[in-house]
């Protein structure tokens, strides 16, 4: 495989933007090599500035859930084009967009657009704050909720100590307020609400982890979470900025029935655009400003051209119910066919699945949280990656990313990945 070109890009980048990259997992440090350069797309495949081609399974980190330059969504944004492209002002396709937000997800009652998922989760953080009077938060390790200073933290060396910054920048104060607890553990949570009384505004969680690779919630620990938030006063926060409208048309919440006080969103509700968005229960949103005293602003924010993607996106999902049927089938024939693989080759890896979102790790224990991920063999996976790159195969290049399908992938292109994917662990492990 040619990617002579891609190679130069690299190179020319790295003079110009740090790390030769405007996102670090781009950068292929966790796997090795350089990027690939990527030129167009069109529904299941990606095609690099060298003119190969690939099926891939990174969808955008999620919002290509139809695949990509789907027809519906190119002509929206093209005929949003024809009338400018930012106002700066109210529009009609934001309060569309915001009214079908409050009918798909239950528990929004009221909704702001941002500009991404870190603005989004930064606000809802800013919100509670500002709604409890309190000043902490619970996050839990593993999870990721984009850059924002109070999420940059490393777990302590107990449940119940202070975390520490994870990233130069980061300052001791914040890390102060930021307490870290393991993913799926009701214990430690606990712990530290005993140890913070009356201290923690807000409990945020991505109810099915895609930061650490795909990994998902222990029967009752939702349910768990929203019990302890209900006895201690503390907003429950939701970070479906991945699951939303993905796992079903109310998201990770409706498919596990848990009620968050505050939901998160993106990927999906911009179509492919740059999108992100904070809503839950009136109560809490009218301290936004300008119905309350919390301030948050964007001159994009509710961007005329992400409203049209987005507003067509959510129409058609809240339309096509048999979306989540196929993006369910896809991924249990996808989990079967790799199952059955490593069955045939003696092999015992983890792979967790749930809907169109998944992850093979190279460990065999089971992958319940951020330490059992971290057991995974990484130099293997690089390998892994590099061989399914090689035959077609598109990933995303880290073990600790969850992998996305969209519906734009038949039965032909499964097979194919699965056949691919046998294929490579022969190769990597000299089967």
């Amino acid at each position: 495989m040619n990617t002579s070109t891609s190679q130069s890009l690299f190179e020319n980048a790295q003079k110009y933007i740090p790390g030769g990259v405007n996102s670090p997992v781009r950068a292929f440090r966790a796997v090795g090599g350089s990027p690939i350069f990527i030129k167009s797309a069109k529904g299941p495949y990606i095609y690099d500035e060298d003119g190969n081609e690939y099926i891939e399974l990174i969808n955008s980190w999620g919002p290509m859930i139809l695949g990509h330059a789907n027809e519906l969504i190119q002509k929206a944004v093209s005929d949003a084009i024809q009338h400018s492209f930012s106002f700066g002002a109210p529009t009609r396709r934001e309060v569309e967009v915001a009214e079908r937000i409050v009918g798909m997800v239950p528990s929004i009652e009221k909704v702001r657009m941002v500009n991404s998922g870190t603005e989004a989760t930064m606000s809802a953080i800013r919100v509670a704050r500002g709604f409890t009077g309190r000043d902490k938060i619970i996050k839990f390790e593993g999870c990721y909720h984009g850059h924002g200073d109070s999420f940059l933290i490393a777990a302590g060396s107990g449940a119940a100590t202070f975390g520490t910054p994870d990233s130069p920048g980061v300052t001791s104060g914040v890390a102060n307020d930021t307490l870290t607890a393991p993913f799926n553990d009701l214990e430690a949570v606990q712990q530290l609400v005993d140890a913070n009384r009356n201290k923690i505004a807000a409990l945020i969680l991505e109810p099915v982890v895609g930061n650490m690779g795909c990994v998902l919630p222990a029967e009752g620990f939702l349910q768990g979470l929203r019990r302890i938030c209900d006895e201690e006063g503390i907003v429950l926060i939701l970070d479906e900025v991945m699951t939303g409208f993905r796992l079903s048309k109310g998201g990770a919440q409706e498919r596990f029935g848990i009620t968050p006080d505050l939901t998160t969103l993106g990927k999906i509700i911009g179509g492919g655009m740059p999108v992100g968005a904070y809503g839950g229960r009136a109560e809490i949103m009218n301290w936004v400003s300008p119905a309350g005293p919390v301030y948050q602003a964007g001159t994009l924010s509710g961007n005329p051209i992400a409203m049209a993607a987005g507003l067509t996106m959510l129409d058609y999902l809240n339309e096509h119910p048999e979306v989540y049927a196929q993006l369910e089938d896809s991924g249990e024939k996808l989990a079967d066919g790799f199952t059955k693989s490593m069955q045939k080759l003696g092999l015992n890896y983890t792979l967790n699945q749930i809907g169109s979102m998944y992850t093979l790790f190279f460990t065999n224990q089971q992958v319940t949280d951020f330490p059992s991920a971290k057991t995974s063999d990484l130099v293997l996976f690089g390998k892994y990656f590099h061989a399914m790159l090689n035959k077609g195969i598109y990933l995303g290049p880290s073990q600790f990313e969850s992998m996305f399908l969209s519906t734009a992938l038949t039965d032909r292109h499964l097979d194919l990945i699965i056949q691919a994917n046998e294929e490579s662990l022969k190769e990597i492990l000299s089967i």
